[in-house]
């Protein structure tokens, strides 16, 4: 005892109490510090002091597999309520979906047990899910979305393509450029195969990066038009790309009308829609910088300078005009938001991040976007460890964040021929978001090119590229990285022009770039590498058509597999009876007949016939015991240094791996065209179960709308004999759901 004080739990005169065991697997969380406790209506009764105490009931993980469980003495059987705390605060408690709670009262739901025997052991669930997690703790069934099959593109507009020659992007230019991206037509192998562009800023703004917002319902003219802009969201929907754009929502530019009327008076409406003091506070930011910058007599608050003040979240009045904005720009057609420096976005005194006022504002947030449009998609920019951005994908929160210590894990590890970083760095991304959800990336605008990273390593460059395109999450490629780009610091030259050609400007600009292009443009660029089979780009191409082509790599959950030599890396991705198997030799010398085991998956017991995915080779096969693992496989042949296998078992039967193009799962339709190229008539047939009303849409390679044909049923005929010659784009719109073609027209 000690000296602490303790009441015991009332028991029965000659008789053992009932006993609970309650228990929650957290493999899919981040435990707080402070430990995981559970609240109910049973505290009182059990010994705890009061009912509903976050802090009182402690649950422990002796073992250390992630299940955390307490056992409960209670004075008289009952039906009790309950709910999980991660940490010992409100604040961390579990969101009981309502499938499996009863209503708390307060908008929420509780778990519910019914103790009726003298040992009542309740079911382990994941937290906040209805999910039974006993066992691995790796849920089979889990919720994905379309941006779990989205392989994003990030695209500085200024330094993409030039339209007109002054030397700096612009939407025009970017529609120039789609096909490269994704011409539309999952029957063509020529283009990269992404599904979804982020637009660094692109509103209105006085310096080139665009961080610093002086008008959030207007485009940045030196890009084009808000017309342009809707031509080039059109153009992209019609390839099937989906568009999100940066959202600056911590700050505006200190040239903002909003911040000249704020700083102009102190009765000014505008005044406490940023963050004033009569006197200089005195701390600094979170690298010691200054963040409080005189104007007027007074100070107002900057955390990145005095040209950024940081918009005042506090007041409601700011707050409705930034949700105003959010479903401005949805409205338009983007489909969602990149959320710029988000962890900074409402201080609490002298703590600048990470505060319960900026998870509350998200989950308002969330509430805005999600209502505007329920298939919205928001990714966080929270540049933290994991630990620090896990809290910002829960609780309906934003639905992705980037995972920047996996970035440095990939980067580390393939740079020293050492997996043992990436592997616990996937141990612990599996512990702390829900299945997927989550951006993966090797560099960004911030960073140097991942390219200087590994020291102009081209054979490093291609297996961090392997890895990260074929892990769970939601995988962004920076523009120009699958050529090889080059850049470190300051930040102008790690955003330079995108090199398209070997020829003048690289193919740029027919004008004077607004940034001088990097040396190493006349060997790196779009077409000379697209002309060498073994190019980086070509290799880009066909590991993201592989993604592409294969749901087991989209959306099947990650296991860890035991190797037989330190330098190899291997995960197994698994999604329904399908497996693969990525095997990665991080040394420096090659591995002959690299062997493997797994200890248990969800895959279905039996043998299965193994195909190197990257090669379309043949590898034998591979025998799947009842508990869905496998003792020991001996791989046949050599796995060369530096090179990665990613190997399918499967029954299905598997297709040649082509360069680039979307696979028969992304064409939900089952969309045929014939004949194509057309010279009169024209047959579509959607293979597919169709919706009752389906629509047929034309576009030019620009984008514009030339025409719309409602139909119903599997088929349509339409003529193309008043045409002109050309190549138009076809988007088929059938209830939700969407396919595209490519039609050329003689």
């Amino acid at each position: 005892m000690g000296s602490s004080d303790l009441r015991l739990p009332v028991v029965q005169f000659d008789a053992c109490n009932p006993q609970l065991i309650l228990s929650v697997n957290m493999n899919q969380e981040n435990s707080a510090a402070q430990g995981v406790h559970v609240a109910g209506n049973f505290q009182a009764l059990a010994g705890y002091g009061s009912d509903w105490n976050p802090s009182a009931t402690p649950l422990h993980d002796p073992d250390g597999d992630g299940t955390y469980e307490v056992r409960i003495s209670l004075p008289t059987q009952g039906l009790f309520q309950y709910k999980y705390i991660n940490g010992n605060s409100w604040q961390g408690a579990e969101q009981v979906p309502a499938a499996c709670g009863v209503e708390d009262g307060n908008g929420g739901h509780n778990r519910t047990i019914e103790a009726t025997s003298e040992l009542t052991t309740a079911p382990t669930y994941c937290f906040s899910s209805c999910e039974s997690c006993s066992g691995t703790g790796i849920p089979t069934t889990y919720d994905t979305y379309w941006w779990n099959d989205a392989v994003f593109y990030e695209i500085f507009v200024r330094s993409f393509y030039d339209s007109n020659g002054d030397g700096k992007g612009d939407f025009r230019g970017m529609i120039e450029k789609l096909d490269y991206l994704n011409d539309g037509d999952p029957e063509t192998t020529t283009d990269l195969g992404i599904s979804g562009i982020w637009l660094m800023p692109m509103m209105a703004s006085p310096s080139y990066h665009g961080y610093d917002v002086t008008d959030y319902y207007a485009t940045e003219p030196d890009y084009g038009t808000m017309a342009d802009f809707e031509a080039f969201l059109e153009a992209a929907h019609a390839r099937g790309i989906r568009v999100i754009i940066d959202f600056v929502m911590n700050h505006s530019s200190s040239q903002h009308p909003w911040f000249s009327q704020s700083a102009g008076s102190t009765d000014n409406p505008y005044r406490d829609w940023y963050i004033w003091s009569e006197n200089n506070p005195g701390f600094g930011g979170p690298w010691g910088q200054e963040v409080w910058h005189p104007r007027n007599g007074a100070y107002y608050y900057g955390l990145f300078w005095g040209g950024m003040p940081d918009l005042n979240w506090s007041n409601p009045d700011l707050q409705e005009e930034m949700w105003d904005i959010t479903r401005f720009w949805l409205e338009k057609g983007v489909d969602g938001y990149r959320l710029d420096a988000i962890k900074y976005l409402d201080e609490d005194g002298t703590q600048l991040e990470d505060t319960p006022e900026t998870f509350a504002l998200l989950q308002e947030f969330n509430q805005v976007y999600k209502s505007a449009n329920p298939d919205a998609f928001t990714v966080g920019e929270i540049w933290s460890n994991t630990a620090s951005v896990a809290p910002y994908v829960r609780n309906n929160r934003l639905d992705a964040a980037f995972e920047f210590d996996l970035s440095y894990a990939i980067i580390n590890g393939v740079r020293t021929g050492n997996p043992t970083a990436i592997r616990n760095q996937l141990n612990v991304i599996n512990r702390s978001y829900a299945p997927l959800q989550y951006a993966t990336f090797l560099t960004n605008h911030d960073q140097n090119r991942i390219l200087e990273e590994f020291g102009g390593n081209m054979q490093q460059m291609r297996q961090a590229a392997a890895l990260y395109l074929s892990m769970p999450g939601i995988p962004f490629l920076y523009y120009g990285e699958e050529i090889g780009m080059l850049g470190t610091k300051p930040d102008e030259d790690i955003r330079r022009p995108m090199q398209w050609t070997p020829g003048e400007q690289a193919g740029f600009t027919s004008g004077t770039p607004w940034r001088a292009l990097n040396s190493n443009y006349p060997q790196f660029n779009v077409q000379t590498m697209e002309r060498d089979a073994n190019s980086l780009l070509n290799h880009y191409k066909k590991l993201i058509h592989i993604r592409n082509q294969q749901a087991t790599l989209r959306r099947g959950y990650l296991l860890q597999a035991e190797t037989t030599a330190p330098a190899l890396l291997s995960y197994a991705r698994v999604y329904e009876e399908e497996m693969a198997l990525v095997v990665s030799n991080l040394g420096s010398s090659a591995l002959t007949s690299p062997g493997l085991a797994l200890e248990a998956s969800s895959l279905p017991a039996g043998t299965y016939p193994l195909t190197e995915l990257y090669s379309g080779q043949a590898m034998g096969s591979l025998t799947v015991n009842e508990q869905g693992g496998f003792s020991q496989w001996t791989a046949e042949g050599s796995l060369p240094a530096g090179e990665t296998w990613i190997v399918l078992l499967s029954h299905r039967p598997q297709q040649v791996v082509r360069p680039t193009g979307l696979s028969p799962e992304l064409d939900p339709l089952g969309l045929q065209l014939y004949p194509n190229p057309s010279t009169g008539l024209v047959q579509l047939q959607l293979r597919n179960s169709p919706a009752a009303n389906s629509e047929l849409r034309v576009y030019d390679l620009a984008g514009k709308l030339l025409q719309r044909i409602p139909f119903s049923g599997h088929s349509l005929s339409f003529s193309t004999s008043a045409w002109a010659s050309g190549t138009y784009i076809l988007s088929i719109r059938s209830g939700s759901t969407q396919s595209t073609r490519r039609l050329v027209v003689h």
